[in-house]
């Protein structure tokens, strides 16, 4: 009631859209930030986040998240970073270093829950594809092995006898995987530029991958030398505008020098503003040669997206079926792709 309708004089400017009352903040913008600061001590975390989503976009506060007092008072989430990215090129500079320092928050605590979780997975599946027949004692997949060995039980010892050894090949110091990331920035892909520039980072941090990230609307910009800090990566995003995958995907596809090794992974919903029929082209090129290729239209927590059927219905005809992932289940979906084996795609996906 103290945000949306008090009643106040003067209150009478509030516009109407469709039948429906809009505030007009006007010189309440003090009491706004008091209250986006004061909500936080009475409910949880996950409760303030959609109540302050819910203000931002019913009064309309695009403008003020501009503000260091606003800023300071609000809980960082993603779709707030989203929000920040979106207008950081309005933003001044006096609320520049209060942006970051929200956008930091909001991408170490992704880190904290993400990275042992995809670290573990994907050096998991890079040891599992160097597998060997004859390994040394020590490089021994004994789950595996005995598996592979039931046959050979024998009961009245409770033993299996390890007729075939399966193991992991030795650990090498070469890169085993090329990984490029190449991300739609378009405006409806606000929180997978988020969870793509995090796991971006914590790929670049393993020595067993060269790890590429390439973003795009209807120009291509390669953001690869900024994947030390995510926070960087994304203020160097331009979220809006137009989309052109084939133009992306051209440049993703000169990057290309081992296909045999090389995982892309293309985030976007897919609405095409470029050449369609060039754009399967290259997919199709791709994975002909050898590449690895995964479709994700949507990296995020965010629910089922809104994508273009009939681009997604023509990938998964060439063999790159497209599917929502959330955040929790990329490493899985990164393992698979790097074992070359099945993607666990969700049965509704295409």
């Amino acid at each position: 009631q103290a945000l949306y309708g008090g009643g106040r004089p003067g209150d009478d400017a509030r516009a109407r859209r469709g039948g429906e009352r809009t505030a007009g903040l006007g010189g309440s913008a003090p009491q706004v930030a008091r209250w986006l600061g004061d909500i936080r001590t009475y409910f949880p975390s996950s409760v303030v986040q959609v109540m302050q989503r819910d203000a931002v976009e019913r009064l309309n506060l695009s403008a003020l998240m501009l503000e260091p007092e606003m800023l300071e008072a609000v809980e960082p989430d993603v779709h707030l970073v989203g929000t920040l990215l979106s207008l950081k090129a309005a933003m001044p500079e006096t609320s520049k270093e209060t942006a970051r320092m929200v956008v930091r928050k909001v991408v170490e605590e992704l880190e904290r829950k993400l990275s042992a979780r995809t670290r573990s997975a994907v050096t998991g599946a890079l040891d599992r594809s160097a597998r060997v027949s004859r390994p040394r004692h020590r490089d021994i997949d004994w789950d595996r092995t005995i598996r592979a060995n039931l046959k050979n039980y024998l009961p009245e010892y409770g033993t299996v006898v390890p007729e075939r050894l399966v193991g992991y090949g030795r650990a090498s110091r070469g890169v085993k995987k090329d990984v490029i990331l190449c991300i739609d920035q378009s405006g409806s892909m606000a929180a997978s530029v988020v969870h793509a520039s995090v796991f971006g980072a914590v790929l670049a941090s393993m020595r067993s991958l060269s790890t590429r990230l390439v973003v795009f609307d209807t120009s291509v910009v390669d953001l690869t030398d900024a994947l030390d800090d995510p926070v960087d990566v994304l203020f160097g995003t331009q979220l809006g505008g137009g989309t052109d995958i084939n133009r992306a995907l051209a440049y993703c596809q000169s990057q290309i020098s081992r296909p045999a090794e090389t995982v892309v992974v293309l985030v976007s919903d897919l609405y095409e503003g470029g050449i369609r029929d060039e754009m399967l082209k290259r997919v199709a090129q791709m994975k002909a040669a050898g590449v690895q290729f995964v479709s994700l239209l949507a990296l995020s927590d965010e629910g089922a997206p809104a994508y273009d059927r009939a681009h997604a219905s023509a990938l998964a005809a060439l063999g790159a079926p497209a599917f929502a992932c959330t955040p929790d289940r990329f490493p899985e979906v990164m393992a698979a792709a790097v074992e070359k084996r099945p993607l666990p795609v969700p049965d509704d996906s295409l």
